[in-house]
């Protein structure tokens, strides 16, 4: 039987490829070796890490469980035992799980690990958008991303380039129904809204000395925020962006900032991860390069 921190090495390896095969070629060794140093796990675990059929492998709840323990084992180990040069960026490798809002994560968090991925060839990124809040301790994410308040202790969080909110129109809707009077005069107007998906109601749009409102009848609602988006592009109601998204159609003359007057304060964009042991240099990496690269 294999020493247990080998048997863990293999097995986190074989974690994150997409077959045992895979995995035995990002080590130099034999499929037959993975497939045995995950057997004796098992027997060592009482329990199956891996589900396999003639498709491939599937891990288990439980061995994605131990994986996502093993792994930070494994890596801390290796830094102890690693020459200075070995720590050094250039030499990072492995996968950073991470989460982002869609649209926010699209626009700005792609271009920034695309640069990484050029750079680092053995970087590799599992990247989950989504517009409802993740868990990144529960769901095994180390770097999130969040667009507004952030109050967790759990976590590391570095505060980055806070973004206005933007009511706008396209010209073509102001011209068919004029610009909206004030706040209430939204509701008789064509409007759009983004649904949270976690309470299945419209989000609220924000103003001015802590105003809020949500229009009664959009004529446009989505789960998307990037379908909701394009309906505002398109001429279909007035909605509210954030300034990642708006201002450069603003700009070009595409879309039109209306109660420029109630515009609310700023939020803030905030990069975190979970508060556990050291940092492996991957992450670390990656963590740094967003906060600096949105901090621009």
């Amino acid at each position: 039987m294999l020493n247990r921190l080998e048997m863990l090495r293999i097995f986190v390896a074989a974690a994150e490829a997409r077959s045992f095969k895979d995995a035995a070629a990002r080590l130099g060794i034999s499929p037959q070796a993975v497939t045995r140093a995950v057997q004796d796990l098992e027997a060592v675990q009482g329990e199956l890490l891996f589900h396999r059929n003639t498709r491939g492998i599937q891990i288990t709840t439980y061995g994605e469980h131990l994986a996502a323990q093993a792994r930070d084992s494994v890596q801390r180990v290796d830094v102890l035992f690693q020459p200075a040069t070995e720590s050094e960026p250039s030499q990072v490798e492995g996968v950073v799980r991470m989460t982002a809002p869609v649209a926010l994560g699209r626009l700005l968090i792609v271009p920034v690990l695309k640069a990484l991925g050029r750079k680092h060839q053995q970087l590799r990124f599992d990247v989950q958008f989504s517009d409802t809040h993740a868990d990144v301790v529960d769901d095994r994410i180390d770097i999130g991303v969040r667009f507004g308040s952030m109050r967790d202790s759990r976590y590391v969080a570095r505060r980055v380039a806070p973004q206005p909110f933007r009511t706008v129109g396209t010209p073509e809707l102001i011209a068919a129904h004029g610009k909206p009077k004030n706040i209430e005069h939204l509701h008789e107007l064509p409007t759009t809204s983004l649904r949270d998906q976690s309470t299945g109601k419209a989000w609220p749009w924000y103003f001015a000395s802590g105003q809020h409102i949500s229009p009664l009848n959009p004529r446009f609602l989505s789960s998307d925020s990037e379908a909701e988006f394009d309906a505002i592009l398109a001429g279909l109601g007035f909605g509210q962006l954030p300034g990642f998204m708006a201002d450069e159609h603003i700009a070009a003359g595409r879309l039109v900032p209306v109660l420029q007057k109630d515009q609310p304060d700023p939020w803030d964009i905030y990069i975190y991860r979970p508060q556990r042991g050291p940092v492996p240099a991957r992450i670390r990496l990656v963590f740094d390069e967003l906060v600096t690269e949105l901090s621009r």
